[in-house]
């Protein structure tokens, strides 16, 4: 299990040592492990947090989110309950997120465009690419953190601009991912409501009952490679079959203007 200081954890949380502490204050994070004077979190501090920025996000106030987590704890094993937050709220990817300059990603979807025309200009600074990249954003392709550039899936971005480079226009490639992304969102959310059958979770007045969070949190870490790869293998048959009834459609329509062209051809004139 990984260890952090303080400014590390507030840094992968995505949030600030100030907030850190307050959480702390309130009762909503457990103690550090003390070493002498320095703190060290782990992986457990770091799903909470997450948890509590969720709800946030969700719209509750720090105390009513103290009550759930208090009720929620309530004649349960601490870390049972931890290391299931725990595989809740980690990413489902492997991917590490990576980062850009501005100038990286105008190359990557205008690969024509002079990049010395970029040097010390900022998003605001392009009204040509302001759209683009305002989308590209809402798409998730990018985040901007105010010098650069946050990739939140290197390989997501590599593919449009490999789209881009093949010749299809940058907003046919926003189109198809936003598209693409609703497909997925309900996908995702049959995997899920599929976990919360076979594991019980949708009753939550008996929560209070429950000794198996450790045997759920198994579970819903055996379901993410598993959804995945479903999703993979599904998507390739697809393609298969849709690229050869493509095939066969454009083969069909060849063989039709043949056949039109030979009946209104005029005969040929006689020797």
């Amino acid at each position: 299990m990984a260890e952090y200081r303080i400014d590390d954890l507030a840094r992968e949380a995505g949030t600030t040592v100030r907030h850190v502490r307050g959480f702390q204050e309130r009762g909503l994070l457990h103690p550090p492990r003390m070493q002498g004077r320095v703190g060290f979190y782990d992986d457990s501090h770091l799903a909470r947090i997450r948890v509590i920025g969720q709800l946030q996000e969700r719209g509750y106030t720090l105390a009513s989110i103290a009550e759930m987590l208090t009720a929620w704890e309530r004649g349960h094993n601490l870390s049972d309950l931890l290391g299931l937050e725990r595989v809740l709220t980690d990413r489902w990817s492997e991917e590490e997120p990576g980062s850009m300059t501005l100038a990286e990603v105008v190359r990557a979807f205008a690969p024509h465009y002079p990049v010395e025309e970029l040097d010390g200009r900022g998003p605001d600074d392009l009204p040509e690419f302001e759209a683009d990249l305002r989308r590209a954003q809402e798409l998730g392709f990018i985040r901007w953190t105010g010098d650069r550039y946050e990739i939140p899936s290197p390989a997501l971005l590599a593919v449009g601009a490999e789209l881009v480079s093949s010749g299809i226009p940058l907003h046919a490639v926003f189109d198809i991912a936003e598209v693409l992304r609703g497909d997925c969102d309900a996908i995702a959310r049959r995997f899920v409501q599929l976990t919360v059958d076979h594991a019980g979770l949708g009753d939550v007045v008996n929560y209070s009952d429950r000794q198996d969070f450790r045997e759920v949190a198994a579970l819903v870490q055996r379901l993410r490679p598993m959804g995945v790869l479903a999703v993979q293998g599904l998507l390739a048959r697809s393609l298969h079959v849709e690229i050869q009834a493509e095939l066969g459609r454009q083969m069909a329509q060849i063989a039709q203007q043949a056949r039109t062209a030979s009946e209104t051809a005029p005969p040929a004139p006689a020797p």
